[in-house]
């Protein structure tokens, strides 16, 4: 598996928490007793290490969604661009092996394969202003 593969399921798995107000513990079980796909230990520990993080960090990693998405407030984003974003911001901030603008780069690649029209340009203009304040 791959990174990018990796990398997918974490997003989907926050977003999974999202819909369903899961912590990332039960999350992270239900990963992993329904796991079909194979994923190598250090896909399974960066999936980990995303889904827990971004649990711990959220009040900071949503204090850089609110301050960049004006006129927008979180419970009115897409809840899979809010899980997109959440994970970029997360690997910009605490993901040494993850450059930011790959960071960026996985984030709008996810935005066009899961959300709208309009995600990947939304979700590019917030994570470009994180990136120029980091």
């Amino acid at each position: 598996m791959s990174r990018k593969n990796a990398r997918e399921k974490a997003m989907t798995l926050l977003y999974q928490m999202e819909i369903s107000q899961s912590s990332a513990e039960e999350v992270i079980n239900d990963f992993y007793e329904n796991n079909e796909i194979k994923f190598s230990n250090d896909d399974i520990d960066y999936i980990k290490d995303c889904i827990s993080g971004i649990e711990k960090n959220l009040n900071i990693i949503d204090g850089y969604i609110e301050k960049y998405a004006q006129g927008w407030k979180l419970n009115r984003i897409a809840k899979v661009d809010i899980s997109i974003m959440r994970l970029a911001i997360f690997e910009m901030l605490k993901r040494e092996d993850v450059p930011n603008p790959v960071a960026v780069n996985e984030a709008i690649e996810l935005a066009k394969k899961y959300g709208t029209d309009n995600s990947a340009a939304f979700i590019n203009g917030i994570l470009g202003k994180v990136i120029e304040e980091l």
